[in-house]
């Protein structure tokens, strides 16, 4: 079969063109050239180089839409508590370094189009491209379109409207592919350079390194206190779990005093554990876990819907059942049960009650995997909706245009917030684990795959043009430029950690691509936690940004 045979056998099946390229671009992510692997970001890549070979070879643009739109929302979704978080903690940190690095980007750009000669157009494009921020784009498509109808003084120019249109999605087109694999070069090196290794994090406080179950000899009780006024009083993440007196085994509870001689056993961070061993008296060969005669513990899936939100506090499970709650395992993180921690939807937890009220317990809390399995699509398409009908909203702005947050920014805003109140009533907004990755995973193909394909063909048509490559080298500068500034000013003036950083970086660079390379490097939660704290004031500041570059007109 002849190159001509498939690209028309591509052309005219859009759905065979969409799994043909996420076929092709996963297990290309896989391989690893000098220690670097694109990861899912591959599948964009691999877009390009299929779109290039034919103008009609793209998808619709109703498949990058979608993609982004699923993306940004689960993202939202998962990273809502751990986003409102960090606003209050270090939020203002993080945007503030986005802000110094855009504002870095725009003061290269403007010299560059000085240097170059270029017009305010293609330097407003060149602009959107190297930090590939599409509603940027799609701002100086509308605010050209609306000076040059007629409706102002520039409805003298001779410059012909297609023409002026044209520009900047030129130059677009040939910085945007280098924005995403020059940020990705830069972040391998910076981690292969800096001898970077990540552990597994979820952005939740109670997370530790590893947890350690222990048994602790009291030798000097605490003076006249209980074990929840021990813990606060020391500040320590801990949940002590059994205590053994004489022959009696039973739970420790809140207002538990411990004496002299009593065993107690403790799940904390094995820092915590020798705090805790060194205060109370010293550490043990005993296991009090072993014993199972009278106190059993099992895993159990958490799948009851009106248990999402609450916290462990709220259940009042030693009152109800009496038992205790060690460790919440969500995703591939085993996590400190401490009282405020809320429950989602899959969270395996792991009880400790007594050995005739175990079946009571995997009843209140569902313990169904096929539940789990399934996604709400009534809350999940009205979060949607609401995400897309936010975007369409128009914020006035200087010089009496209008902002949209478009369709990344609505559904992200939306899912931020749902996904911090977790349910409304009856309606349960969260998604489980599983179901949330399987979803964000299928949008962020279908939006690489979509971005690919229909930036292909321009790409490499327009580098060939007269002045093609150097508006391709200055958008290459402009990229390595701000990610170079980023990760110097993260690491050694805010000292942001760097799995974390990654994620501001995608951020700051509106990019999803990046985010995916990056959750796949570090295999935790935390550069979800930083993409989604820049992303909505750095799109909002580059819309602005590339609107001001076009002043000069």
């Amino acid at each position: 079969m002849s190159i001509t045979v498939i690209i028309d056998v591509l052309r005219e099946s859009p759905i065979l063109l969409l799994f043909v390229v996420i076929a092709l671009g996963y297990p290309l992510g896989r391989l690893s050239v000098g220690g670097l692997s694109l990861g899912v970001a591959a599948v964009l890549f691999v877009g390009i180089a299929i779109g290039a070979l034919h103008p009609n070879l793209k998808l619709p643009e109703l498949v990058y839409i979608l993609g982004l739109s699923l993306f940004v929302y689960t993202v939202g979704l998962s990273s809502g508590g751990s986003f409102f978080a960090s606003l209050r903690k270090q939020g203002l940190r993080y945007n503030l370094l986005a802000l110094v690095c855009i504002g870095a980007g725009l003061g290269l750009t403007i010299l560059l189009r000085n240097v170059l000669g270029l017009k305010s157009t293609m330097a407003a494009g060149m602009f959107a491209g190297s930090l590939t921020n599409t509603p940027a784009l799609a701002n100086i498509l509308e605010f050209l379109k609306h000076h040059v109808s007629g409706q102002n003084p520039m409805q003298n120019l001779v410059i012909p409207l297609q023409i002026m249109l044209a520009e900047p999605v030129v130059a677009y087109s040939l910085c945007y592919p280098m924005g995403v694999i020059g940020m990705i070069l830069a972040m391998n090196l910076a981690q292969q350079f800096w001898k970077i290794s990540f552990s597994q994090k979820s952005g939740n406080d109670a997370v530790e390194d590893r947890l350690l179950s222990a048994t602790i000899r009291v030798i000097t009780p605490p003076p006249n206190i209980s074990l929840e006024q021990f813990r606060e009083e020391h500040g320590w993440n801990v949940v002590f779990v059994r205590v053994r007196r004489g022959k009696t085994l039973r739970l420790a509870e809140n207002d538990t005093r411990l004496q002299a001689g009593d065993r107690v056993s403790v799940v904390a961070s094995a820092e915590t554990v020798e705090a805790i061993a060194q205060t109370l008296g010293e550490l043990t060969d005993e296991h009090l876990e072993y014993d199972r005669s009278a106190l059993d513990f099992r895993r159990i899936f958490v799948s009851r819907r009106s248990l999402v939100g609450k916290t462990i506090a709220e259940l009042r499970l030693d009152e109800q059942f009496g038992a205790v709650v060690t460790r919440v395992r969500r995703g591939d993180a085993d996590l400190l049960a401490i009282p405020t921690m809320e429950l989602h939807l899959g969270d395996r937890i792991r009880v400790v009650a007594p050995t005739d009220r175990m079946s009571d317990l995997t009843t209140f809390f569902g313990d169904s995997y096929k539940a789990l399995s399934e996604i709400d699509l009534m809350t999940f398409g009205l979060g949607i909706a609401a995400g897309l009908l936010l975007g369409f909203i128009p914020f006035p702005m200087p010089g009496g245009e209008v902002f949209r947050l478009g369709f990344a920014g609505g559904p992200l805003i939306v899912g931020l917030v749902l996904g911090y109140f977790g349910r409304t009533g009856t309606l349960v907004w969260a998604m489980p684990f599983s179901a949330n990755l399987l979803v964000r995973q299928l949008g962020l193909a279908l939006f690489l795959a979509g971005v690919g394909t229909r930036s292909g063909y321009a790409f490499v048509n327009t580098f060939l043009q007269q002045g093609g490559l150097s508006i391709f080298l200055a958008g290459a500068l402009i990229t390595c430029a701000v990610v170079i500034l980023a990760l110097l000013l993260g690491r050694y003036v805010f000292a942001i950690p760097f799995d974390r950083l990654m994620g501001i970086i995608a951020g700051m660079q509106t990019q999803p691509a990046l985010l995916g390379y990056a959750a796949e490097q570090t295999n935790n939660d935390e550069p979800s936690i930083g993409y989604t704290t820049v992303y909505p004031v750095a799109t909002i500041v580059k819309i602005l940004f590339a609107q001001l570059l076009l002043t000069s007109l």
